[in-house]
C-alpha cells in the first residue's frame, strides 16, 4: 500500500540544502503495522508527510496504493488523500465546537457520503466509545479523544493509516491501550499502518520497526 523507492528529501536553509532523508526504500503492506523509530530530527515526520502526499521527494518515488504521488495534480492528490489515507496526530486535532459523532462524520460529509451519521456511529462503536457520541471534546479524557481521532481517521475505510506520535500526549497505561487498538484495527481493516514514534516501547508493538538515523535507515527489525 505504501512504497518508498530511493527517496531523497532536501530542504533549503540559510542558503544551503539540508538533506532530511537520504535514499530511503521500504514498503508497508495491507494489514501490516510499521513503526518509524528514532530521535527527534531523524526524518520521521518528513517521511510521514511524504507517505501522506503532503510533501514530495526531491528524488526517488513514493507510491500510495500503486499511485506515484509526484505524478498527480493538486485535485487528484486531494482525492487520493481523502479516499486512501487516514491521519492520527499527537495533539488529536478534534474540532472543539463539534460533538464526538460530528467530528467523526465530518470527513464523510465532505466527501458527500450517504448515511454519514450511521457510519460514524458504527466507527465509534469499533473504538469502544458507545454512549459518548454527543459529548464535546473537552468532556473527554486524552485517551478518549485519541479514540475519536482514530475513528475519524478510519471512517472512510482508508487503505493507509499514518500516525504521528499517537501516544505522545498520553500516560503510559492509556498509550498502551491506544497502541493495542491501532494494532487490532490494522488487522481487522487490513490497513497499512505507518507510525512515527521516539518511544522504543511504542515501536515494540509494531510488526516491523524501521530505525531512522540522520535521514537514513539504520536498521530494520521484524517482530
Amino acid at each position: 500500500m505504501v512504497t518508498l523507492r530511493h527517496v531523497v528529501k532536501d530542504y533549503p536553509a540559510d542558503g544551503q540544502l539540508i538533506r532530511a532523508l537520504d535514499g530511503i526504500s521500504f514498503e508497508v503492506a495491507s494489514g501490516e503495522f510499521v513503526a518509524l523509530a528514532g530521535r527527534s530530527g531523524c526524518g520521521k515526520s518528513t517521511l510521514l508527510n511524504l507517505a501522506g502526499a503532503m510533501d514530495f521527494p526531491t528524488t526517488g518515488e513514493v507510491l500510495l496504493d500503486g499511485v506515484a504521488t509526484n505524478s498527480r495534480n493538486d485535485s487528484a492528490l486531494t482525492k487520493l488523500r481523502r479516499e486512501k489515507v487516514g491521519f492520527v496526530f499527537q495533539s488529536f486535532q478534534l474540532i472543539n465546537t463539534l460533538s464526538v459523532v460530528e467530528n467523526v462524520e465530518l470527513p464523510l460529509l465532505l466527501a458527500g457520503t450517504a448515511n454519514a451519521r450511521q457510519l460514524a456511529l458504527d466507527r465509534l462503536a469499533s473504538v469502544e466509545l458507545v454512549g459518548l457520541e454527543n459529548r464535546m471534546p473537552h468532556q473527554l479524557s486524552g485517551g478518549q479523544m485519541q479514540r475519536v481521532a482514530i475513528a475519524r481517521a478510519l471512517v472512510n475505510a482508508p487503505k493507509i493509516l499514518l500516525a504521528d506520535e499517537p501516544t505522545g500526549n498520553l500516560d503510559t497505561t492509556t498509550g498502551t491501550v491506544i497502541l493495542d487498538l491501532l494494532k487490532r484495527l490494522t488487522r481487522e481493516q487490513k490497513t497499512a499502518t505507518l507510525m512515527a514514534t521516539h518511544s522504543a516501547e511504542a515501536a515494540a508493538i509494531a510488526d516491523v520497526i524501521v530505525e531512522l538515523r540522520d535521514g537514513k535507515i539504520a536498521g530494520v527489525k521484524h517482530a
